[in-house]
């Protein structure tokens, strides 16, 4: 690889992304563009450089990532620069269920054992701290009951009324009145405080394709965080669009809960446009209460198919809107771990806290971290 920068390099690498989309990765035509620039601040003799910048721009989900090192691989030659690579698939063992050998009913001297499926405590123990995206269907049908579980305490702030406390500032009248009641003797004060009430939470929840095993959880993990303050909790949808989903979760139970909202959901395992969908959420809510003075937890692996500096733009305004801003990414919780996507670059600088959400364990810390927001 030569290290040039006129316009006829630049041509041949724009021939590469031809090669990627013959190679069957969809190329969007404005990340074409977002390439070259790319490679306008780079050293092109430099094939590390070269590997980023096209997997950065280029890349939009995980699946893309085999397919643009085999064309990069392919069209520039060589070997794939060595980083860190995703993490393999791994052979999914059931954890949380074990078959237990128990003798059939009384008086049954066959000797013969009949299987009975137990849930040990410690296999319990174990699946909370495992990842969503890794279970199988019975550990996924036992987190769910312990989703079920979850008692999520809302957020407070201090209300305009106050209300008698043994600590606190003196109220005046109160005491005032007690005096006269004891006939003009002198009484212990009477104190007050100011009273709490709950704090609206916003909830964000990625459901494009790279986040598809993770979506169902989240959503029944919306449904108890709803479920527990209707009335101070949204839930809101994100892929190439926004839908509100707050009505839909309502619903006392579960399974009607979700289905309504699948049914609500009109690109379930689609794209990703966060910095579009946040700006619609912001123009049609946020600015008009529903987001001042909330916590709003964004819930997104960071994948953005559209312009991260949107993203970048409309996550400055929330922030200037919200009382605090939570960023849940499931990946962050794995080894290894970095925010290199485009849409969690360009959204960080503007995020209270980032935390992982891939486990029970993890979402139990959102919990206590919306809580003490």
């Amino acid at each position: 690889m030569t290290s040039a920068g006129g316009h006829g390099t630049l041509v041949g690498f724009a021939g590469f992304t031809r090669a990627l989309a013959e190679s069957g990765m969809p190329v969007a035509l404005d990340a074409t563009g977002t390439y070259v620039r790319a490679l306008r601040e780079i050293d092109l003799g430099d094939p590390v450089q070269v590997y980023w910048a096209g997997r950065a721009t280029l890349c939009r989900e995980p699946d893309d990532l085999p397919r643009y090192d085999a064309a990069f691989r392919s069209w520039f030659g060589g070997d794939v620069p060595a980083i860190s690579r995703t993490r393999g698939h791994r052979t999914r063992t059931a954890r949380i269920a074990a078959l237990a050998s128990t003798r059939g009913p009384a008086g049954d001297d066959s000797g013969e054992e009949t299987p009975q499926l137990q849930v040990a405590a410690d296999d319990t123990e174990v699946l909370r701290h495992r990842d969503i995206a890794e279970l199988t269907p019975a550990e996924q049908a036992h987190l769910t009951e312990m989703l079920t579980r979850l008692r999520p305490r809302p957020p407070r702030r201090a209300a305009a009324r106050r209300r008698p406390s043994r600590r606190g500032d003196v109220d005046p009248r109160r005491t005032l009145r007690a005096m006269l009641g004891a006939g003009g003797e002198t009484v212990s004060p009477v104190r007050h405080r100011r009273a709490t009430r709950p704090r609206r939470v916003v909830l964000l929840i990625d459901v494009s394709g790279s986040m598809a095993p993770y979506a169902d959880a989240l959503l029944r993990f919306a449904h108890v965080v709803t479920r527990s303050h209707p009335a101070g909790t949204e839930v809101f949808s994100l892929g190439t669009r926004m839908t509100r989903l707050s009505r839909a979760l309502r619903a006392r139970d579960p399974h009607h809960a979700l289905a309504a909202a699948a049914r609500a959901v009109p690109d379930w395992s689609g794209g990703t446009r966060l910095g579009e969908t946040m700006r619609a959420f912001l123009d049609r809510w946020g600015r008009r209460g529903l987001a001042r003075g909330a916590v709003v937890v964004i819930f997104s692996d960071g994948w953005e198919r559209g312009d991260a500096a949107l993203l970048g733009e409309q996550m400055a305004q929330l922030r200037r809107l919200a009382h605090a801003v939570l960023w849940v990414n499931p990946h962050a919780g794995h080894s290894g771990y970095e925010p290199i996507q485009s849409g969690i670059s360009a959204a960080l600088p503007h995020v209270d806290r980032l935390l992982a959400g891939h486990s029970l364990a993890t979402l139990e810390t959102l919990l206590e971290e919306v809580h003490r927001a």
